[in-house]
């Protein structure tokens, strides 16, 4: 069997793959998203075509793929179909996207948070008891994410719109951000641009507002952790465990005060290890094909209602 190992982190807009032969990565493929579930069986099926044309003819021993929305067994299994046309007769295991962030971070049990253009906490027990809390999508929820943050911060212009209150600070840079004249044109922008990563990448306006005391900006910041370090703690006490609570995601990256903030609510829960992912998701995909590898066995799902 070839020591090859493929890993797949499959996002709702891209596809990461990593191509490795022990610790060396041989390649690094980006291409659209693979996910059936947010671009179609055809599409899916194409851009999987892609990333396997650009590795070329080589010999993989087993492949690990992180789908976001990939919660159940029939899911699951789906996918590995999908895989099995690339790749026949190679070992393949697929998990949540969200499982990926423990083993990037090397860790076998405890609670990774991601809190990117949407939200979702997952975690894993020493048992192999598995559990999700949030991960509901924008209509329903995504509490403390990219696109929730801004999203208050709209609400938030509007509202002072129909009160008849004059823009505060928030509302004048998120407008200008927006290329806008004043708050009251966000309600017709909100629903002409209904990208969500664009909205979700807005969220940093409030970040520095909030680093400068901006007392609503802070305001909204300080319910994103709240969010965050709840569904962090609801997962760990359904699987008992205090951590690591990994967190994860673009914007628990590259905010730090809102990791300061989350680390604040969770030490009040006695919950003190938590870390900042510092590797790509999919080096997390990687690690479980190499164990893949080391087995010959995709596992078994073992979740905790």
């Amino acid at each position: 069997m070839s020591d090859l190992v493929l890993g797949l982190d499959i996002g709702g807009s891209k596809t990461h793959a990593i191509l490795a032969d022990g610790d060396a990565v041989l390649a690094d493929v980006l291409a659209g998203s693979a996910n059936p579930a947010s671009v179609g069986l055809e599409e899916a099926s194409r851009q999987l075509a892609a990333v396997f044309g650009r590795l070329g003819p080589v010999g993989i021993g087993a492949i690990c793929a992180g789908v976001a929305g990939a919660d159940s067994d029939t899911g699951a299994e789906r996918f590995r179909g999908l895989l099995s046309l690339h790749a026949p007769g190679v070992p393949v295991r697929v998990v949540h996207d969200s499982e990926l962030l423990l083993a990037a971070a090397e860790v076998d049990s405890g609670v990774a948070v991601i809190s990117g253009t949407g939200s979702v906490a997952w975690g894993r027990n020493p048992g192999g008891e598995v559990t999700r809390v949030g991960g509901w999508g924008y209509l329903l929820g995504d509490e403390g994410s990219g696109y929730w943050v801004t999203r208050m911060a709209v609400r938030h212009a509007l509202e002072r719109v129909d009160l008849g209150e004059p823009a505060d600070l928030l509302s004048q840079q998120l407008a200008a951000d927006c290329g806008l004249q004043g708050p009251e044109g966000l309600l017709d922008h909100f629903y002409a641009q209904p990208e969500r990563r664009y909205w979700a990448s807005r969220g940093r306006v409030v970040f520095e507002l909030a680093a400068d005391q901006d007392p609503a900006s802070s305001a909204i910041v300080s319910a994103a952790a709240d969010a965050l370090a709840d569904m962090a703690a609801r997962v760990a006490d359904r699987i008992g465990v205090v951590g690591p609570i990994v967190l994860a995601g673009g914007q628990a990256v590259h905010q730090p005060l809102l990791q300061e903030r989350v680390r604040q609510r969770l030490a009040a829960r006695a919950i003190t290890d938590v870390r900042v992912l510092d590797e790509d998701p999919v080096h997390g995909a990687v690690r479980l094909a190499r164990a893949l590898l080391a087995t010959g066995t995709v596992g078994s799902r073992r979740p905790r209602a």
